[in-house]
C-alpha cells in the first residue's frame, strides 16, 4: 500500500492559488526598438532586473539585466533590444495554480515568469518573491477568517438573551455505510473547538459521539439521526434510529455484549464495547429501546467553565458587563 502523503498549508495553497492572485498586474515593458542604453535606464529607475518587449501591444520577448550586462561587455549599448532578447519568453497562464508557476521556475532556471491570458496577451509578470509574499498574505487571511470564525462561534451564547439558549446540531446516519462512519462525531468535534470547549471535554464528547455513531451505522437497519443541543454548561446526545430495538437493555449495556454479525466483527467493529466507553467519557446515559419500533440512547456530558471564567475576562476588556 503505498504511503497517505501529508500536504503543509502552504504547499496546499500552492495548488489552490491562482496565479493572477499572486502576480504583478502593472507591468513595465519596453518596445523592440528601445536601445539597450534606454533600457538601462528603465531597469534603474524602476528597479527591476528584466521586462518584457511589446509591438504594438502584442509580446514579442523578453530581455534582462543579464542581457544587458553582455551587451555593455560587446559595446553594444546602442543597438535596439530586439537584437538582445530572447523571442520566446517563457509563459504561464493567468488562470492556471501557482504550482504550475512553481514547476517552470524550477526546469528552466529564470528569474521571472510572463503571465499571458487564454489569448495570450500580456496580463501580468511573475518571481519567486510575488509567489511567496502572494502566499504569506494567503495564510495570513486565512487565519484571520478562521480566527473570525472562532471569536464568533465562541461568544455566541453571550450575543444572544433568552432564558435559556442552546445550539442544536443534526446529523444523519446511513446504515452500514462504514466509509461515512465516524463523519458526524468529527463535525460536531470541530463545532465544539469553534465553540472554545475545553479539549479534555471535546474529547469526552468526540468519543461518546463516535460510539453512538457507530452504533447506528451498525445495527440500525434505516439508520438515524445524532442529535447534539449544545448548552454553555453541558452538551446533551441523543441519538435515535427506527431499528429493530434491544430486547434486554440492562444486557447491553454490559461490557462485550453485542448482537453485531460476523461479517462486521471480520471488519473491526460491532465488539460490544460502545456502550461501555460512552459510559466512561459521559456523566450520565440512559438507553430506551422496544423491539420492532427503535431505540434512544440520551448522553449527557457537562462542560467545565474555565471558558466562562476566559470569557468573562473578555466580555470586561472589551468594556461589557462581566456577569
Amino acid at each position: 500500500m503505498s504511503q497517505v502523503l501529508k500536504f503543509t498549508k502552504v504547499q496546499e495553497l500552492i495548488y489552490e492559488l491562482p496565479i493572477e492572485r499572486v502576480m504583478k498586474k502593472d507591468v513595465i515593458t519596453v518596445s523592440p526598438d528601445t536601445s539597450m542604453k534606454e533600457l538601462k535606464e528603465v531597469l534603474r529607475i524602476n528597479r527591476i532586473s528584466g521586462v518584457p518587449v511589446l509591438e504594438e501591444g502584442r509580446l514579442v520577448g523578453i530581455i534582462s539585466i543579464e542581457d544587458l550586462i553582455k551587451a555593455l561587455e560587446n559595446g553594444d549599448i546602442q543597438v535596439p533590444v530586439r537584437e538582445k532578447m530572447t523571442t520566446r519568453p517563457i509563459t504561464v497562464r493567468e488562470n492556471e495554480s501557482v504550482v504550475e508557476a512553481v514547476k517552470k521556475f524550477a526546469q528552466y532556471k529564470v528569474g521571472r515568469l510572463l503571465v499571458v491570458n487564454h489569448d495570450g496577451d500580456l496580463v501580468g509578470i511573475l518571481t519567486g518573491g510575488d509567489i511567496t509574499r502572494g502566499l504569506l498574505e494567503a495564510i495570513s487571511l486565512n487565519y484571520h477568517v478562521e480566527e473570525i470564525s472562532r471569536y464568533r462561534a465562541r461568544h455566541i451564547f453571550e450575543d444572544i438573551v433568552s432564558e435559556k439558549t442552546s445550539l442544536i446540531l443534526r446529523y444523519k446516519v446511513k446504515p452500514k455505510d462504514f466509509k461515512s462512519g465516524g463523519g458526524a462525531s468529527s463535525r460536531l468535534k470541530r463545532a465544539l473547538d469553534r465553540l472554545g470547549a475545553h479539549p479534555e471535554d471535546i474529547r469526552r464528547v468526540a468519543i461518546s459521539a463516535y460510539e453512538a455513531e457507530m452504533n447506528l451505522v451498525i445495527h440500525a437497519d434505516k439508520g438515524g439521526e445524532l442529535i447534539a443541543e449544545i448548552e454553555p454548561e453541558m452538551v446533551h446526545l441523543s441519538v435515535i434510529d427506527h431499528g429493530p430495538g434491544i430486547p434486554d437493555v440492562e444486557k447491553a449495556m454490559s461490557p462485550g455484549f453485542s448482537t453485531a454479525p460476523n461479517w462486521i466483527r471480520e471488519l473491526g467493529f460491532g465488539a460490544g464495547m460502545g456502550l461501555g466507553n460512552i459510559r466512561k467519557c459521559s456523566d450520565s446515559v440512559n438507553l430506551e429501546s422496544e423491539v420492532g419500533l427503535g431505540t434512544k440512547l440520551d448522553i449527557v456530558i457537562y462542560l467545565r467553565q474555565e471558558l466562562s471564567e476566559e470569557s468573562s475576562q473578555t466580555r470586561k476588556s472589551n468594556g461589557g458587563p462581566s456577569a
